[in-house]
């Protein structure tokens, strides 16, 4: 006799390598470009690699190895140079996430520095709630909290630390600047918020005796 057994067979399916919710719809590489807003060209974005996502909620772009990019205003002049090591773009929030060595230098001089910066398109602000450095022409200062609007004309910076010219703290201009006629110019206001201590002046006493 002769026995045949039968043994059922079974399908060894090795799991998805990655959910669908996580693939790129589109994955470009060396890309320099510009990008328009409402029918008016904002950015010039230059990246090695650039992805979007538009089935992950919420949609977003994906700057992996950095990027770096030119800001216009209305007339198509730039006002802005901004890079970072990483960036998240939330297309439906018009939310910019930078992270890892942002930089931003605006045509007026201001230099500002910092490992994350948050930019919101619909507010129209610029914020970061970790340590950030403002450097112009004029003054430097250090802070852990920091917030402007986006063409960085009027910010605050909170917890703050730094170097301030003598006119910053009394709105007065030195001496040597003073016009001639004896006519004081005014001031005029600083758009910079910085909560910092004011030291309070010391009084010359005169010697007993004269």
């Amino acid at each position: 006799m002769i026995l045949v057994g039968c043994t059922e067979v079974q399908e060894h399916t090795a799991p998805a390598i990655r959910d669908r919710d996580s693939v790129s719809v589109m994955t470009s590489y060396g890309v320099n470009t510009l990008i328009s807003d409402s029918g008016v060209i904002k950015y010039k974005i230059v990246t090695e690699r650039w992805d979007v996502n538009t089935v992950k909620n919420p949609s977003y772009w994906y700057f992996e190895r950095g990027v770096f990019f030119e800001q216009f205003d209305e007339k198509f002049h730039v006002e802005a140079y901004i890079q970072a090591d990483t960036a998240w773009y939330y297309d439906q929030q018009k939310l910019w996430h930078l992270r890892g060595r942002v930089r931003i230098r605006n045509i007026n001089g201001l230099i500002f520095q910092s490992e994350e910066l948050f930019w919101d398109g619909v507010r129209h602000e610029i914020y970061s709630n970790v340590y950030s450095k403002v450097t112009t022409p004029e003054r430097s200062m250090e802070g852990t909290y920091f917030l402007s609007d986006e063409h960085m004309s009027h910010y605050t910076v909170s917890n703050s630390k730094g170097s301030f010219t003598r006119e910053d703290m009394t709105g007065e201009k030195p001496e040597s600047e003073e016009p001639k006629d004896g006519k004081k110019a005014e001031a005029k206001p600083d758009t910079t918020q910085a909560l910092q201590p004011m030291r309070q002046q010391l009084q010359k006493h005169r010697r007993s005796g004269q």
